[in-house]
């Protein structure tokens, strides 16, 4: 596993929404690539060998919110989905250390903005309307 890095750049909040997350999969050389984690949208670029096509070990994340999959430790493609409002408590423990992971090895670049609506007053920042109450 790789140390935290110390020289990530101040976190951005720039809005994603799922479907506009879909073209940072890695297929497109010209763009990085990005994962996100309970709304949380992070460049995962320098890792390209790991995260992109077509033999990435984690390519299943790539351009994709894929929280559920996070919690579960799971690679299936259809667990790679932004809902984690099912998982168990032992897999809401497994998803916030992968979350804390990344945040200490990759930038943050954004966040999601349309979430479903059964995980939207867990993600940080919260979209505009909604309650962080």
């Amino acid at each position: 596993m790789s140390p935290p890095k110390e020289d990530l750049p101040p976190p951005k909040s720039d809005p994603f929404t799922l479907g506009e997350l879909r073209r940072f999969d890695g297929t497109d050389d010209s763009l990085p690539i990005y994962v996100s984690i309970k709304g949380t949208v992070f460049d995962v670029t320098r890792k390209r060998d790991v995260y992109g096509p077509p033999s990435g070990s984690y390519r299943v994340f790539a351009g994709k919110d894929a929280s559920r999959a996070f919690g579960m430790s799971s690679l299936k493609a259809e667990d790679a989905d932004p809902d984690w409002s099912t998982l168990q408590e032992k897999e809401l423990k497994t998803l916030e250390e992968w979350w804390s992971f990344f945040k200490k090895r990759y930038a943050v670049v954004g966040r999601v903005v349309d979430m479903p609506e059964s995980v939207q007053r867990f993600v940080w920042p919260p979209a505009e309307g909604v309650s962080d109450n």
